[in-house]
């Protein structure tokens, strides 16, 4: 299914594209920069099929997007202030901070060093993320090292059927991915350069 934002009211878009994380499927969305992959970040058969259609390796596992920082603590447990203060300043916007996962979390979300990835996202991604009030992955609509695509048709001419449900938002503005860094001892090391500049 494919729903175009140009003729689809925001309020329709954001209820289907819930719906359909509930059901444990896949949707691509807009965000910041290039389209996204989504499932819910607690349905195993939506995570395992995802990780199946990117053909992603294992040892990567998938970054989230939550709507605020209280959404947090589904998925991890003390945070660092150093961590928090980097929320309150580049938050929403493109920067990708790795927590401590709690327990139970799946593997395709924490990968086997126990962190879990995450964000809170700019427009247009932000209203997705608000609305369905628990995490979704944002993992970007592409097959693992092909190209990210910053349009609609890209997504589909990747995977066709394979993806439930399409938000189409016209053409991303594309640039760099997210910076991803983590808190060590204190300490911000930055693990991926990106879009955001500490």
């Amino acid at each position: 299914m494919r729903l175009k934002l140009s003729e689809t009211p925001e309020s329709v878009a954001l209820e289907t594209a819930l719906q359909y994380l509930k059901a444990g499927k896949i949707i691509a969305y807009p965000t910041e920069t290039f389209y996204g992959l989504g499932v819910a970040y607690d349905n195993s058969e939506g995570l395992r099929r995802l990780w199946e259609l990117k053909k992603r390796p294992p040892d990567k596992p998938f970054p989230l997007i939550v709507g605020d920082v209280d959404m947090l603590g589904l998925l991890t447990g003390v945070i660092d202030p150093v961590a928090l203060a980097l929320a309150a300043r580049y938050w929403p916007g493109p920067l990708t901070i790795l927590f401590n996962a709690k327990a139970g979390l799946s593997s395709f979300i924490t990968g086997k060093d126990g962190k879990v990835a995450v964000r809170v996202p700019g427009a247009p991604a932000a209203g997705l993320a608000k609305y369905a009030m628990f995490p979704v992955t944002s993992t970007s609509a592409n097959i693992s090292n092909a190209p990210p695509p910053s349009d609609a048709q890209t997504v589909l001419d990747y995977f066709g059927d394979s993806i439930d449900l399409i938000i189409d938002g016209g053409r991303t503005r594309g640039g760099l991915p997210s910076t991803i860094v983590a808190i060590i001892n204190g300490q911000i090391r930055v693990i991926r350069d990106g879009a955001a500049r500490l």
